[in-house]
């Protein structure tokens, strides 16, 4: 499949890109391989990562033509980087085929600094737009809507684009445009990280720790992504929960839950009470243990109030 070797390149080349030290590997099945699987590459807590993950997944059911569904292929990153004044990034792409024959793209990359930087936002937008300008305005719009959170009145992130179920028609163009894409999000992101950075200071490392639970909170709470990979199977759940950061200020998202609507509000008090207390200036660590306990959490949140998937993020 076409679509699979390209996020796999992509995958490799991204790992290249910031280098593989500190990576490893992990595969996963789905249901046996029976089903298809994925690879992700993953590291936490070094010098150059706080968190960071690179995933790719195809699942296909050819054995059952009674599904709507045919194939689902991905390639989806986030990287936090370990000093505070460098932006994380979020990195989706995926293509999804159905059993009629249609098949379309979804396109995602926003910017997640702790401390913004006009110009880095700036030549962000640029790489986007350059290599996508007919659809930059329409999926900067979607992004801003999908990344926005009521209860905090502000954004994930300081510039997000959104291409939902796209498709032109024309699959070949479709490949040549996901790999640019992909490929200027990490040449610009890569740049970033290498930026030569003055030692951190508590005060960066305290707002670091305060915009990771803000992602922290999305992710669980309003991302339709995350909770859509839960609720179909749990066999990639730590995969699925790669993005969260490595620790999250326990305290300020218990602050928050006052301002949730009900049931989600049930949700965030349950996902605090799965942290451990801060024992020092770091926060609660969100371990592997951790992520699997929240992965069940929010799966058994969301199969008792369906209706809260309406509460997630707009597109």
């Amino acid at each position: 499949m076409a679509a699979l070797a390209l996020v796999k390149a992509l995958q490799l080349r991204f790992l290249e890109a910031v280098g593989p030290a500190g990576f490893a590997a992990h595969e996963w099945l789905r249901d046996g391989g029976r089903h298809g699987g994925g690879r992700r590459y993953a590291c936490a807590e070094t010098d150059r990562f706080n968190r960071a993950s690179l995933n790719v997944s195809c699942v296909h059911y050819d054995d059952e033509p009674q599904r709507a569904l045919s194939s689902a292929t991905a390639l989806s990153t986030i990287l936090h980087p370990a000093h505070p004044r460098a932006p994380s990034l979020h990195l989706h792409t995926s293509f999804t085929e159905l059993r009629s024959g249609k098949g379309s793209w979804r396109l995602m990359a926003d910017l997640n600094p702790s401390h913004e930087d006009p110009e880095e936002k700036a030549r962000f937008e640029a790489a986007l737009q350059e290599v996508a300008p007919e659809w930059f305005e329409a999926a900067r719009a979607q992004g801003d809507r999908y990344f926005f959170i009521p209860a905090l009145g502000r954004h994930r992130g300081v510039t997000h684009f959104y291409l939902e179920d796209f498709s032109t028609g024309d699959f070949q163009a479709e490949l040549a445009l996901v790999e640019r894409f992909v490929g200027a999000v990490i040449a610009t992101w890569t740049g970033f990280l290498r930026t030569p950075r003055a030692p951190a200071t508590a005060e960066e490392r305290a707002r670091q720790l305060a915009y990771h639970s803000v992602y922290f909170f999305q992710v669980l709470t309003l991302d339709r992504g995350t909770t859509s990979g839960l609720m179909v199977h749990d066999q990639n759940d730590l995969g699925v929960m790669g993005s969260l950061p490595s620790w999250v200020d326990r305290a300020l998202l218990a602050s928050w839950e006052p301002r949730m609507q009900k049931p989600q509000d049930e949700l965030l008090r349950a996902v605090v009470g799965a942290l451990a207390p801060a024992r020092d200036e770091r926060g609660s660590q969100v371990t592997d243990e951790v992520r699997l306990a929240l992965a069940k959490l929010v799966r058994g949140h969301y199969s008792a109030h369906p209706e809260a998937v309406e509460l997630q993020a707009g597109r």
